[in-house]
């Protein structure tokens, strides 16, 4: 969808985030290739302290940005809860426990969970909400992200270091500053079991007795399995992975007849050094012009890496009216996407 007059806006942002933890400190608790954290180049990265759940998190960046935006709890039509990781509990919507922990009792929640990609992806999600339901004036938007380290190793299960994080928009129909322009998304779905976890789900319950659910192993371990060792098969996908973030951009650019130039910042997940800056170059821009700085603070937040950045650089005066910011992602699915906003 793109943007119409009588759109929405981001009126305000609000985080909440584990407690700050330096990456050099913690590496060997995590892993053992020590030279591959350095050459990722993260400084820190936020873990969440005993007994703090997603809702948690998300309810807290919630309540924040609702206060920004000095807009009551009681106000909000729609909750939309993002989210990369599993919740608390099985047989449970986290977006409901977030609309009620939140007061939004008259409010639809609505759960969004396309992994990294979900917090970009909504945008779009909250855009068809707006269109179709003339009558609601007020969405939250909350992306949030708690490393269950049964499942998880923070340091091994992907390419970036995992922190638990939150953060939240308030978007307002018609407000005229950070409108949404569009959002597009690239589904490929030939690669939806590259992440997942071989045990725990109705295919292969947990029940207690035998192996447990297992862990998710490093990406590299994944797509061998994958593709059963075919090296040109992950030689495409690894080319692919490239090319559709591009072309997503490049999409999203031609929906809003914005031309790609003119983007000023694109902020992805909060990937390593090394990935960001590749990403850049396949993009055509600087990496400072990324959130690469942001991603070395902070870590990869899940589906909240985009709004975070966008609330940081809002924060910090680096944006001019009139600027347009891509908020890109690729997760699992495969999904790659970006939703474009005009500040």
């Amino acid at each position: 969808m793109t943007a119409e007059p009588g759109g929405y806006g981001i009126v305000a942002t609000g985080h909440a985030l584990g407690e700050p933890s330096n990456v050099a400190d913690l590496a060997p608790r995590y892993t053992k290739d020590l030279q591959k954290i350095q050459d990722w180049g993260y400084r820190t990265f936020h873990r969440a302290g005993e007994g703090t759940g997603l809702t948690d998190l998300a309810a807290a960046a919630g309540r924040r940005a609702l206060e920004r935006a000095e807009i009551g709890a009681e106000h909000v039509d729609l909750v939309v809860l993002a989210m990369a990781d599993i919740a608390e509990y099985l047989y449970w919507d986290p977006a409901a426990a977030v609309q009620g922990r939140l007061g939004s009792r008259g409010a639809e929640a609505v759960l969004a969970n396309q992994a990294c990609s979900a917090g970009v992806v909504a945008f779009d999600l909250i855009a068809g909400k707006f269109a179709t339901h003339p009558e609601y004036r007020v969405a939250l938007l909350v992306a949030a992200n708690r490393v269950c380290e049964t499942y998880w190793n923070r340091m091994e299960s992907n390419t970036s270091i995992a922190s638990d994080g939150a953060a939240a928009a308030v978007l307002v129909r018609g407000h005229a500053e950070c409108q949404w322009l569009a959002t597009e998304v690239i589904t490929e779905g030939r690669y939806a079991h590259i992440l997942r976890l071989p045990g725990g789900g109705a295919a292969h319950p947990f029940t207690g007795q035998g192996p447990g659910p297992g862990i998710v192993t490093n990406p590299f371990d994944r797509m061998e399995d994958h593709f059963v060792g075919d090296v040109r098969a992950m030689l495409q996908f690894s080319r692919q992975v490239r090319t559709n973030i591009r072309d997503v951009v490049l999409r999203a650019c031609q929906r809003a007849s914005v031309a790609v130039e003119l983007v000023r910042y694109v902020l992805h997940l909060n990937d390593n050094i090394r990935a960001l800056t590749s990403f850049a170059e396949d993009i055509g821009i600087e990496v400072g012009r990324t959130n690469a700085e942001i991603s070395m603070d902070h870590g990869h937040l899940g589906a909240a890496d985009q709004i975070f950045a966008m609330g940081k650089l809002l924060d910090e005066g680096r944006l001019e009216k009139g600027d347009v910011v891509a908020l890109t992602s690729s997760g699992a699915g495969m999904h790659w996407a970006a939703t474009l906003l005009r500040v």
